[in-house]
């Protein structure tokens, strides 16, 4: 009978183990898992993929995105090592671990090593659970059991490189080498492996920058048993005890901000953004700007966008010198705001008009006194330079001429380029005037950009964009003759001080008040646009486009790492010829004013000229040009000179104060200038 007891006996020990067994794998089959996707932040990372930006996760903690792939594979191993040495073999416990924790525990009378394996950590992790409870402990074993049923062994490593804790609101390993690192986890020393190894058990009293030496002993803790598993060895172990322990966080990085902000406007859900821009030229861009804003008043800004004009990719923007609220106003992306452009849609107008025949580069036009009904443009230093050519009248900025072209070519047609062009516009009262030629507009710095960029690209312009994708069709603006002409003339610019003559075409800015200071220029391949003022546009006495946003958009050409490409040779079809071999129509500017306009041999009071002022300490010298003998001069209306054959005469000091000054022909034309005396010294 004792046989058949026996027999008996275990057989009803086999039955119960089953029984167990079973029970326990439905318990772990019926276990309701938290979350496995752990929110993470939005990453922006430029045209090479690298890190432009991080946002916090939802939660306000630093929680990045990781592969495995992507994390140095002697940290892993580390890790597992030193962690978790049976990982790949156990089924989300370690028996062995378990009973050697207890045993320690027992011995000891306090624990000595946790049983813990990082399935187990991950459970803990994933329901924040404390360590220290049986009821807790009990859950992270099932919820362990559960993982390894439902997920690889990559998975769950990648949950934990993810979610694993390292000091503050830093979790996941790509979060933690950033911060204590200021790189990526794909290379790592040793040092720094062990290091990372040792945060998460204690991630609070052990981090580098409130308790640096906590830290600096747990890696040592870590770099020991290494060297005794014989994972390193002892001359790597001894150098990696030298490297310094980062004793603060790094930021984490922040370029672009205001463009990343507006990425992330547009697709907030998208926790992955690529950009095109270039992470190395926006740096060096912030830079350059944060440096020149040392010598400019407390508030005043600086915006920069510089594009790839083949492509309309922008490579790199900055907002304002300063993302932070400060009396610079840093918040506000003055590259999106709308401003007056003050000069820099001229060569748009000059482009117009050679493509509708109504001027060529060596065309002369008058740069005199001119009324539009109640509108008088004026030069920006209230001179006139009498007939000049257009190539001279765009290179000198010079108001009157480009409002004569404005007027012939309708201010309407101008907006319409504008927005052919893409560009947004907006016109005080909704109706284009006359004065949009001179920056009675709103643009934005960015639209100003990839209005030039349009002009470079041969007339074709294209919308610039800050994501990969293929380039929209482009609009016509310029024929490629009409844009090759305003290339060369832009180029024909004096540079500032320094810089390489006809290595950009370029064009400057200033609009009424000083309120904006613009510079917008290319090369062969990139365009740059530079504004410089206040964001809330108070006047900024002595501020000139000339002065202050030309050298920074040569500097900041000069930031590029490629090559300078040379501007384009001349396409077959341009007309390249002088004043006198110009057709007769072309030879001289004859717009709708030429009917009310003197004729080109009227009389002309050459000196002074209009508007200069003067001493009265003698004679006043006149001198006249053109116009039919003999000459009556008159003063503030009254004759002083008479019968002039001569085209040079004195007449007696006036007195101080404006005088006007009139020259009569024999045929009864006339000339008149208006001149300030002053008392002698």
């Amino acid at each position: 009978m004792r046989p058949a007891r026996a027999l008996f006996a275990l057989a009803l020990a086999l039955t119960l183990t089953a029984g167990g067994r079973d029970a326990a794998d439905l318990w772990v089959e019926r276990t309701v898992l938290p979350p496995l996707i752990a929110e993470t932040g939005t990453e922006m990372r430029g045209a090479d993929g690298s890190l432009l930006r991080v946002y916090t996760a939802p939660d306000g903690r630093w929680r990045l995105d990781v592969a495995t792939a992507e994390v140095d594979p002697d940290f892993i191993h580390m890790l597992i090592a030193y962690e978790d040495r049976r990982f790949y073999n156990h089924a989300g416990i370690d028996p062995i671990a378990m009973l050697r924790a207890t045993a320690q525990a027992l011995w000891h009378r306090e624990i000595v090593s946790g049983g813990s394996t990082l399935t187990m950590q991950v459970a803990r992790l994933m329901e924040e659970s404390g360590t220290g409870a049986w009821a807790g402990k009990l859950r992270q074993i099932r919820v362990a059991l559960a993982l390894e049923r439902r997920l690889s062994k990559d998975d769950i490593l990648r949950l934990y490189l993810t979610r694993a804790p390292y000091g503050g609101n830093i979790e996941g390993i790509r979060a933690a080498t950033h911060a204590w690192f200021g790189k990526g986890p794909a290379r790592l020393t040793p040092a720094e492996a062990a290091l990372l190894v040792a945060l998460p058990q204690s991630p609070e009293t052990r981090r580098p920058d409130r308790h640096h030496a906590a830290a600096t002993a747990a890696r040592a803790r870590v770099l020991d048993r290494m060297q005794t598993s014989g994972r390193l060895s002892h001359e790597a172990t001894t150098a990696a005890l030298f490297d310094p322990v980062p004793a603060q966080r790094r930021a984490f990085a922040a370029l672009a901000p205001h463009l990343t902000d507006r990425a992330l406007a547009e697709a907030p859900d998208k926790r992955l953004h690529t950009l095109t821009i270039d992470a190395t030229l926006q740096d060096r861009i912030e830079t350059l700007a944060a440096t020149r804003l040392r010598d400019l008043p407390e508030t005043v800004s600086i915006a920069i966008v510089i594009a790839d004009h083949q492509t309309g990719a922008i490579r790199a923007s900055l907002g304002s010198a300063g993302y932070a609220p400060s009396m610079r106003a840093g918040f506000v992306d003055m590259t999106q705001a709308l401003r007056s452009p003050g000069s820099t849609l001229k060569p748009l107008i000059y482009g117009m008009a050679f493509d509708r025949g109504l001027a060529h580069p060596q065309t002369l036009i008058r740069d005199a006194p001119v009324h539009f009904g109640s509108y008088a443009p004026q030069n920006f230093d209230d001179r006139f330079r009498g007939e000049v050519t257009v190539q001279s009248a765009l290179r000198q900025s010079l108001n009157i001429p480009v409002v004569l072209l404005m007027d012939e070519i309708g201010p309407a047609h101008l907006m319409d380029a504008l927005r052919r062009a893409g560009i947004r516009a907006e016109v005080p009262g909704g109706r284009a005037g006359l004065a949009v030629a001179l920056g009675g507009v709103g643009v934005s710095l960015e639209g100003l950009v990839q209005l030039y960029a349009g002009i470079a690209r041969g007339g074709e312009a294209i919308p610039l964009h800050h994501r990969a994708g293929n380039a929209p069709a482009p609009a016509h603006i310029l024929s490629p003759s009409a844009a090759w002409h305003i290339t060369d003339i832009l180029a024909g610019l004096t540079p500032p001080p320094g810089a390489p003559a006809r290595s950009l075409a370029y064009k400057t800015g200033t609009s009424y008040g000083h309120r904006d200071a613009w510079a917008i220029g290319y090369d062969g391949r990139h365009v740059a646009g530079v504004w410089i003022g206040r964001p809330d546009g108070t006047p900024v006495p002595g501020v000139f486009g000339g002065d202050l946003a030309a050298p920074l958009l040569f500097e900041a050409f000069q930031r590029l790492e490629a090559a300078r490409t040379p501007l384009p040779a001349p396409p077959p079809e341009t007309l390249l010829l002088s004043t006198q071999e110009l057709p007769q129509p072309l030879r001289r500017f004859t717009g709708r004013e030429a009917v009310f306009a003197p004729a080109a041999d009227a009389p002309k009071l050459i000196f002074p000229p209009n508007g200069a002022e003067l001493m009265t300490d003698g004679p006043l010298t006149i001198k006249l040009r053109d116009g039919k003998p003999p000459f009556t001069l008159m003063a503030n209306g009254a004759p002083v000179l008479t019968g002039l054959y001569r085209r040079d005469a004195e007449i007696a000091a006036l007195t101080t104060g404006f005088s006007d000054l009139t020259v009569i022909d024999a045929l009864g034309r006339t000339a008149h200038v208006t001149v300030r005396l002053r008392g002698g010294p």
